[in-house]
């Protein structure tokens, strides 16, 4: 495996806001076949409320998805006190950069997903709508940036109700029409990426319910989408094992929580990604 890390506001020279990261981290898989090929790839996003960057979310995510053939980069975005679109732009960049470097890295250009955490779950879903809004323009075109597949686990979604008060405080700094609109299940559109959507029924923190209603709005459309809502389980699972909790200590959950990442992997199959030989 070859690991690697970009700045990406040193690669596209866009002022760094005070305290900004930006960070792209990737894990490449060795292909042990002689043959040149090309592999699918996931952006990352790991949660912790817009206020920081859970790692629980991060590399034992992306190990998950090396070992299953996919090019996989974590994005360390930049939280509170930095609001909308700070995070999303770095999101744009990060797609942008993957595709430009898509020949060098073996990555198939064509299906590079997203996967989101909790409050990381809702910049994946604004990442997977909001490719061509002016927040992000600049950085390059609704091609470059769009991600081919959405998956959003545990997602913060709605903006309203019973939701989680803290990512939208961090993310709008109390703007009620800036929260208003960034309400996942309003952002819906028909040209958006299919998404993978999963959550716990037991989820204290984020309920199920911001699933719920993101598939209930995703059902009016032709976008295709599955959802998975698991009997038991509390929020922020990751992996829901022993790579992300220490040992003895793994939280009573459903017995197919842990196969979340092999059952998304096989839907983003359904759409197309799969490891290819190289044109």
């Amino acid at each position: 495996m070859r690991v690697n890390t970009v700045d990406l506001y040193e690669q596209y020279s866009y002022p760094r806001p005070e305290r900004g990261t930006g960070k792209l981290e990737m894990l490449l898989p060795d292909d042990p076949v002689e043959q040149r090929r090309v592999h699918p790839a996931v952006l990352i996003l790991p949660g912790g409320g817009y206020e920081h960057v859970s790692r629980r979310e991060a590399e034992p995510v992306a190990l998950q998805f090396v070992a299953r053939g996919y090019a996989a980069f974590i994005l360390t975005y930049s939280c509170g006190p930095h609001p909308f679109p700070v995070a999303l732009r770095e999101c744009a960049m990060a797609m942008k950069w993957i595709r430009a470097h898509a020949s060098e890295l073996d990555v198939d250009a064509h299906y590079v997903a997203a996967i989101g955490f909790s409050a990381g779950g809702h910049l994946c879903g604004t990442l997977g709508t909001l490719y061509d809004d002016p927040a992000v323009s600049d950085i390059g075109t609704a091609q470059q940036i769009r991600p081919d597949a959405l998956g959003l686990c545990y997602p913060v979604a709605v903006s309203w109700g019973n939701t989680h008060e803290g990512s939208f405080q961090n993310l709008t700094f109390g703007d009620e029409a800036l929260r208003s609109r960034l309400s996942l299940e309003k952002l819906v559109r028909e040209d958006m990426p299919p998404v993978f959507l999963w959550h716990t029924r037991q989820d204290g923190f984020v309920p199920c319910r911001n699933s719920l209603l993101m598939a209930a709005a995703l059902a009016e459309t032709a976008v295709p989408f599955v959802v998975h809502v698991y009997y038991e389980g509390a929020h922020g699972l990751s992996m829901a094992d022993e790579t992300v909790y220490p040992t003895q200590e793994v939280p009573q959950i459903s017995w197919d929580v842990p196969g979340w990442a092999e059952t998304m992997i096989k839907f983003f199959r359904e759409m197309g990604f799969q490891i290819r030989e190289q044109e």
